[in-house]
């Protein structure tokens, strides 16, 4: 997204209500983002803002957190996560947790740590992560993931929750969607929150922002919770076409 429609969507959400906006420096759109959260007038302690840490800057975390933070024109961010579990994640744990320490993130978490990954961390952590984001879709259902991240007091967030549009065209989801009323994007996205998710939709669109933070008039039956875990077929849509 360019700059333009990173403000674009901005405005329209924080309008609607949004308040939690998730980005990365390996996005870059943190300026855009700070931009929009300063402009709008809102206090920032009624935001939460999530920034990530990028691989190659693991071993200079500090330094890395600094430019974040001038780019978003903020003292601290409300989550900073390790964008990927790579070479240095270790030695890149013990900065986020001084970070932390410091008051510069309120909380720190990991993305993309499958369970063996945070039994790992776990071991040489001295905070637990508060976060794991990770890709979780009915096509995309990570069932023994999400019970350890809920055993462990760790919140499981999702992203791609609507599968970058590639399966919004499923047999099983329209046949739900029309059911409750609902499009296809607010049945996907009713379900991960029913499992207990942070749901984090990306969209360009002030239509689809709106659409997407339509959820709570309604809530799926257990059948098709049911329906809906069947889908399950370890489809990324990241690197699906």
């Amino acid at each position: 997204m360019t700059d333009e429609q990173v403000a674009i969507a901005m405005k329209a959400a924080l309008e609607i209500g949004y308040r939690h906006f998730d980005t990365a420096s390996f996005y870059k759109n943190e300026e855009a983002v700070g931009k929009a959260v300063r402009e709008s007038g809102i206090s920032r302690e009624e935001m939460f803002i999530t920034t990530k840490l990028w691989p190659t800057d693991y071993f200079w975390a500090e330094k890395a957190l600094a430019k974040s933070l001038k780019h978003l024109g903020l003292e601290y961010v409300d989550l900073y996560l390790l964008h990927w579990p790579t070479l240095g994640k270790g030695y890149a744990w013990k900065s986020l947790e001084k970070l932390y320490d410091q008051g510069l993130c309120k909380a720190i978490g990991v993305s993309n740590y499958s369970i063996k990954q945070l039994e790992a961390l776990r071991k040489q952590a001295r905070i637990v992560p508060a976060v794991n984001q990770v890709e979780f879709s009915p096509f995309m259902y990570r069932s023994e993931l999400l019970a350890y991240c809920k055993e462990n007091n760790i919140q499981l967030e999702a992203y791609s929750p609507l599968t970058r549009g590639k399966k919004l065209d499923d047999i099983t989801i329209e046949e739900i969607a029309k059911k409750y009323g609902k499009t296809p994007a607010q049945i996907m996205i009713r379900w991960s929150l029913q499992h207990g998710n942070v749901v984090i939709p990306k969209s360009s669109s002030p239509t689809r922002i709106k659409e997407n933070a339509d959820m709570f008039d309604f809530a799926l039956e257990a059948q098709d919770i049911i329906r809906l875990d069947e889908l399950h077929q370890n489809f990324r849509s990241l690197f699906s076409r």
